[in-house]
């Protein structure tokens, strides 16, 4: 029998179909007084093993009479589906939260720059991941003792688990957490102990990717915008307080609090004494809405300065100490070296490791080299995170244009795609094979040679001539993109933007895109936020442009983003891999109905 949690505010349970048609369970406390203007609402985030109901008590306590409020139960745990305390990756849990503040927009008709949200503990981690992955256009969000670095009392433990997982694959822990390390409230603590929903084992996998996931946000907090308010337990003993300080420090949000309660424990708003850092998170609530919600426009000149800026050019120079410069230059060594083996390494040091000729040899993915050492050495290559992440990106790239088809059929248009830096094309070929008789025409451009007569031979091979047709071309000449004939429905920018740090060729490319999508298509377009080979790839890898070094200045999701806004296309839905390095996402040229398009991407 499920717990009941009482709330004087009616209650309605739902469910709502995540990205993979999972049955995710919900509650929905509806505003109790009319307020002017748009409708407003806070989403709470549970901790880890826990689910919605054990957060419902603030759907009273926050008095917040005119938000409707929502509380999921995460994947895996309380009344959704999956398996119990599981995932395939903690990405899965991220795009959940996507799914349902999309969810939210669609159902509820509250836009996501009205939404609030407040995460506690593993829930806050999740929802600052989300933020920082998915760059949304929230109006703020609470985050109660965050877990980005959970204690787990022994020295070494994180190491252990790692090398345990490695041997023997997935299994799970069994929280060692007791309700009196939460909380001291009694009747919070009896209701814990006695509670059936919650689930005390927990996926290593997930438990080992929320440590990563936590390191990643917090070293790159820089990147989040949305208004941010931190509470600290004075006494926790769950999780570290040190990472929770390091992330307030880094954000680049213009409006962050910080506030610390001596002696609380882990559940500081569910703490005896809890009134106090619920009146701050109402008063922090009150005060992101009290003012327009904003929108990093300085983004738009990070090319200029800024914090990847300077990463990229620090990334630029060489090496600041001879100790280092010998480190590195040891590393191009070994790649050469590794080059008389490997194929995939061979290629990349001849057309550049960021070449259409290198991508092709990635995405096929088959390891090949001299002697069975140089498979080995391929192998290593082929399986590093970044190529990993690479593919997919392809995958996602061609889950996104098969939905595109689908909504261009669906309002009668017909399928024109372009894709302005196509390499060898393959995704773009693979998605006509997929989707036969679907589409009308298809545009594939690049400006080197010998990716235009490679692509030409795999239309040729492919018996696609009668729809598809390669030619030589420039992405950033935005006159020959805006006179493309026939105008292109669906429009691909793959790879291509990430090799550039001037956001400026980014406008003129997407200036000429705008001009050359027919009003209501659609535009595809990657971006990589964030990778953890940077300054490796900086240091060791050639690029295809003049054999230079392979140096690049990432763009937060925001700010591509916003590039794209600019350009007059409204963002639908977007893929990201379980690391948070690559992302695809899907816009929509303005000059239609936009609702219908968003509400179709579920």
């Amino acid at each position: 029998m499920q717990p009941t949690y009482a709330t004087t505010r009616p209650c309605e349970e739902r469910h709502f179909s995540s990205f993979d048609n999972a049955e995710l369970f919900y509650r929905h406390w509806p505003a109790t007084e009319v307020s002017d203007g748009p409708r407003r609402a806070i989403v709470l985030f549970h901790r880890g093993h826990e689910h919605g109901g054990r957060m419902a008590h603030l759907a009273d306590e926050l008095e917040l009479p005119g938000f409707d409020i929502f509380a999921w139960d995460a994947r895996g745990l309380g009344l959704s589906e999956g398996e119990r305390g599981a995932a395939e990756n903690y990405g899965v849990l991220v795009k959940d939260v996507d799914e349902f503040m999309r969810h939210i927009a669609q159902t509820h008709s509250i836009a996501i720059e009205n939404v609030a949200a407040i995460g506690q503990s593993f829930g806050a981690v999740t929802l600052a991941t989300w933020v920082h992955d998915y760059a949304p256009r929230l109006r703020g969000m609470v985050l109660a003792a965050p877990a980005f670095r959970i204690n787990l009392l022994v020295p070494g433990a994180l190491a252990g688990l790692r090398l345990l997982y490695a041997v023997r694959g997935n299994y799970f822990v069994k929280s060692y957490v007791k309700p009196t390390q939460l909380t001291h409230d009694p009747a919070r603590i009896a209701s814990y102990a006695a509670d059936s929903l919650i689930t005390r084992p927990i996926a290593a996998n997930i438990l080992l990717d929320v440590a990563d996931a936590g390191q990643r946000v917090v070293a790159d907090a820089a990147a989040i915008h949305v208004p941010a308010q931190i509470l600290i337990s004075g006494d926790d003993q769950v999780v570290y307080e040190e990472p929770q300080d390091r992330f307030f420090g880094n954000l680049s949000s213009p409006i962050k609090e910080i506030h610390r309660f001596p002696g609380f424990l882990h559940d500081n708003l569910g703490e005896l004494d809890r009134a106090q850092p619920i009146a701050l998170a109402r008063a922090f609530i009150m005060r992101v809405f009290a003012e327009a919600p904003a929108r990093p426009l300085a983004l738009l000149e990070a090319h200029q300065q800024g914090f990847t800026k300077t990463e990229f050019d620090q990334l630029s120079r060489p090496a600041g100490s001879a100790l280092a410069r010998l480190y590195w230059a040891m590393g191009r060594f070994w790649i050469k070296v590794g080059g008389r083996f490997s194929k995939g390494i061979k290629n990349g040091l001849a057309t550049g490791f960021d070449s259409g000729s290198t991508l092709d040899y990635v995405y096929q993915n088959h390891r090949q080299g001299l002697t069975p050492i140089g498979k080995i050495v391929d192998g290593v290559f082929l399986n590093s995170i970044g190529w990993r992440g690479i593919r997919i990106r392809r995958a996602h790239l061609e889950r996104l244009i098969g939905q595109a088809i689908g909504l261009l059929h669906a309002a009668g248009q017909p399928v024109r795609l372009l894709d302005i830096a196509a390499g060898h094309g393959r995704y773009a070929l693979a998605a006509a094979a997929q989707n036969p008789g679907q589409i009308e025409h298809i545009l594939l451009r690049d400006y080197s040679p010998a990716n235009v007569a490679d692509g030409r031979r795999l239309i040729a091979g492919q018996g696609l001539a009668g729809i598809a047709q390669f030619e030589q071309g420039d992405a950033f000449d935005a006159a020959g993109l805006a006179a493309l004939q026939p105008r292109p429905t669906l429009a691909i920018v793959s790879g291509l933007y990430e090799l550039f740090a001037d956001n400026d060729l980014v406008r003129t490319s997407l200036a000429g895109l705008a001009d050359a999508v027919e009003p209501g298509g659609y535009l595809l377009y990657t971006n990589q936020p964030w990778h953890p080979q940077l300054e490796m790839i900086a240091r060791s890898l050639t690029s295809h442009r003049d054999n230079g070094a392979w140096v690049m200045r990432r763009r937060v999701q925001a700010e591509m983003d916003e590039l794209v806004a600019q350009a007059g296309f409204e963002k639908l839905d977007q893929l990201t891999d379980q690391w948070g390095i690559f992302t695809v996402s899907i816009a929509r040229r303005g000059g239609g109905t936009t609702t219908e398009s968003a509400a179709a991407m579920v």
